[in-house]
């Protein structure tokens, strides 16, 4: 079924615009809560957690009242990373898991995610059938009094989730002697994940831990880490961990101050893993966006490099299938199953650490495992109704570069499952020809966004 409301990221927009209101907040949970107490008349739970975002408190009441309105027991746990609340839906049995979250976007927006009891994104089947029940409207399927749902707040979730990310590190390894610099974006994990790192034993340098509802990703984190690179060189670090506004990404600053893609972070765990025959699948899970100098050292270190479509849901889709325990995004969504069943920034970020001490290396060393290929990517902001993309000028200079291109390069043009912005990218073997492949693209798409 097709899905109107769902992206690919559960359901964003801006706050108190529609889809993002509390009415459709609640309306998403009396369908969702209907959906999953459908098949029997046993108890049901949901667990509901969120960012620091300002429209926070507006939603997650909405969510409350619609999912205990069906019958469904509630259970809060206030702000915690997206992954987070996907290990706690497993851990209490709960039937569903709500982040509240617009992930890296500002401030303004917001979002809800849906996992699954198993701690999995829901499908986009599953959610096209969610949408149906949707537009029945937040009357439909309510309780009988003597049924409606209890709220309980989870006091210990937090240490829960520190135990979790912790159990991941390897028995035995300690941070002694590492100083990190770490940016919260003044979101989800501006308490947790300071905690984790001073518990294994670093000196650490806490950045975005102070949000105040408006401040969440702001010139911080992992979309924005200069403040994170200038902290690191400031302080001395000896590496510097940037997550996003949810915790699910993760970015690296080495001890020179220069950043670290998903990409690099990917490669250096597949080798990691690979050498200790912990590696699954013969390879990793990225998608189109994935740069070509990580293909070409895989393949140098006989592991193979599988691509899927923009979108983390899409690369765990075909893990699952697959039999991979490794793969995400060059954005720096990394998602390890054997640990987490999304991705977990916190827990990546412990795989980086426990390389750079048992190699006793500088960062610099080993997170540079391969040269990158010349790749640009830009972003192209449009009206909400505006479709650039259907356009036959837009249409006619894509095909125009892509022929140009040919098998020297690749192009990327897409819209963003989770912004009003068209996404740019090409990658090839010449800077110079890759860069005027976008602008070219670029232009087009503001001619055709501008009317």
């Amino acid at each position: 079924m097709a899905r109107k409301l769902f992206g690919t990221d559960g359901i964003r927009g801006r706050s108190n615009t529609e889809p993002m209101t509390a009415v459709t907040a609640l309306t998403a949970a009396v369908a969702t809560g209907r959906y999953f107490t459908s098949a029997d008349k046993r108890r049901h739970v949901v667990v509901i957690g969120k960012d620091t975002r300002l429209s926070g408190y507006m939603l997650e009441p909405a969510l409350v009242a619609g999912f205990s309105s069906v019958g469904m027991d509630v259970v809060t746990v206030g702000p915690l990373p997206t992954p987070a609340i996907a290990m706690l839906t497993r851990s209490l049995r709960a039937d569903l898991g709500v982040m509240i979250s617009a992930s890296h976007n500002p401030f303004d927006d917001n979002g809800i995610k849906l996992f699954g009891p198993d701690g999995f994104k829901l499908s986009d089947e599953v959610e096209g059938r969610i949408e149906a029940m949707i537009e029945e409207g937040p009357n439909s399927g309510l309780a009988e009094p003597e049924r409606l749902g209890r709220v309980q707040r989870l006091e210990d979730a937090r240490g829960r989730y520190i135990e979790f990310v912790k159990a991941s590190f390897p028995r035995g390894l300690r941070l002694d002697g590492l100083k990190i610099a770490i940016d919260c974006a003044n979101g989800a994990a501006y308490k947790v994940a300071p905690t984790v790192l001073w518990e294994l034993g670093a000196t650490v340098i806490s950045v975005g831990v102070n949000p105040d509802g408006y401040n969440i990703n702001r010139n911080c984190g992992a979309v924005h880490p200069e403040h994170l690179q200038t902290q690191v060189v400031t302080h001395r670090a000896h590496i510097g961990i940037a997550l996003d506004g949810d915790a699910d990404r993760l970015i690296v600053v080495d001890e020179k101050g220069e950043v670290i893609d998903g990409d690099q972070i990917l490669a250096l765990i597949a080798g990691s893993w690979a050498r200790e025959g912990k590696l699954k699948g013969c390879g990793v899970v990225a998608t189109l966006m994935s740069n070509f100098g990580l293909e070409r050292h895989l393949k140098r270190i006989n592991l193979d490099l599988v691509r899927t479509k923009v979108g983390d849901r899409y690369v765990v889709e075909h893990m699952r299938s697959n039999g991979h325990n490794l793969g995400g995004e060059q954005s720096g969504h990394v998602v390890m199953t054997d640990y987490a069943t999304t991705g977990d920034g916190l827990v990546a970020a412990l795989q980086v650490l426990a390389v750079l001490k048992q190699t006793n290396r500088k960062a610099s060393e080993i997170l540079r495992v391969f040269e990158p290929a010349p790749q640009v990517l830009k972003n192209v902001r449009f009206a909400g109704q505006v479709k650039p993309l259907d356009t036959d000028a837009v249409k006619k200079t894509i095909s125009s570069v892509e022929e140009r291109l040919g098998s020297r390069g690749r192009l990327v043009v897409r819209k963003s499952g989770t912004e009003p912005l068209i996404r740019v990218m090409a990658q090839g073997e010449d800077a110079g020809e890759v860069k005027a492949a976008v602008d070219e693209v670029v232009a087009a798409v503001e001619r055709a966004a501008a009317g």
